[in-house]
């Protein structure tokens, strides 16, 4: 069989250099970490899930409007249960493992009227994923056991009941 070498056009896109970020920073005074202290399901259909996020000093943050399907998920990884891991967390832990990268923290943080997530992973270099949907972020914090930081200014108010 005779090798042929292809050339991949550049499509005219200019290369940025991305930002430094140091990953073992100190948290940003404006993030505090939480925790997930409920998960369920916000419809007996089983569609949309729901989670509170909970500082260590009882404030809440209710997450609502994402897939029953990573709510189990959710569960399931709080649960130490890995037995049945979704094909894409799979996918991303062979990235990282080729890569030598590890999750090291997930920032949770409002886009407009959705939540969003920047995921930071270190190892040979540090890395930098912006703007990805909070609930899958959530998973893979929980499923890697990471710290998750919620901007502050979305705590305002603390749980009724413990």
């Amino acid at each position: 069989m005779k090798k042929m070498k292809i050339k991949i056009p550049k499509f005219g896109l200019k290369e940025k250099s991305p930002t430094k970020l140091k990953i073992d920073e100190v948290p940003d005074a404006d993030y505090e970490v939480v925790k997930i202290s409920e998960i369920g399901l916000a419809d007996p259909f089983a569609l949309e899930g729901v989670a509170l996020l909970t500082s260590d000093d009882g404030y809440v943050f209710p997450i609502t409007a994402f897939s029953g399907e990573v709510a189990r998920n959710i569960s399931n990884f709080i649960k130490e249960k890995r037995d049945v891991v979704p094909t894409v967390y799979n996918m991303l832990e062979q990235i990282c493992e080729e890569s030598e990268l590890l999750l090291v923290k997930v920032k949770l943080y409002e886009s407009g009227n959705a939540l969003r997530a920047n995921l930071y992973f270190t190892g040979k270099k540090d890395l930098v994923l912006r703007n990805y949907r909070a609930s899958d972020a959530i998973a893979l914090a929980t499923f890697y056991n990471v710290p998750i930081l919620l901007r502050k200014s979305l705590l305002k108010e603390k749980a009724l009941v413990k």
